[in-house]
This record gives structure tokens, C-alpha cells and sequence, in this order.
């Protein structure tokens, strides 16, 4: 099973977007639009708090 890790190169906020594109092969600017329409759908606040935590406390950096 392949592990998710903050992006060093598809990095716009943190690289969290970009980092679950790569690792699901698909295109970060996809994963970052439907965070942006997940978003819109909660009042942005709710998406925000998540994108934070998930940023800062679950996904690991890339080892070197």
C-alpha cells in the first residue's frame, strides 16, 4: 500500500492536495478543485479545520 506524504513540488498550501494526487496518480489541480467544491458545500470553515489538521497532524513529510 502506497503511503500519502505532503508534496514538495505540487505545493501551493502546505502540499497536502498535490501529495494526495501523487499519490493517487491523478492530477492535484482535481483534488484541489473538489476541495474547493467540498468547501463551498460546508460553509468553507468546516473544510478549512479539516485541510488544517490534515496538513499539520496526520500526513507525514517525505522522508529524504
Amino acid at each position: 500500500m502506497k503511503r500519502i506524504y505532503l508534496s514538495d513540488t505540487n505545493k501551493k498550501i502546505y502540499g497536502v492536495c498535490g501529495g494526495i494526487g501523487e499519490s493517487f496518480n491523478i492530477d492535484p489541480t482535481l483534488v484541489r478543485i473538489v476541495f474547493i467544491l467540498v468547501a463551498a458545500m460546508t460553509a468553507f470553515i468546516p473544510a478549512f479545520i479539516a485541510y488544517l489538521i490534515t496538513a499539520w497532524f496526520v500526513i507525514p513529510k517525505k522522508p529524504l
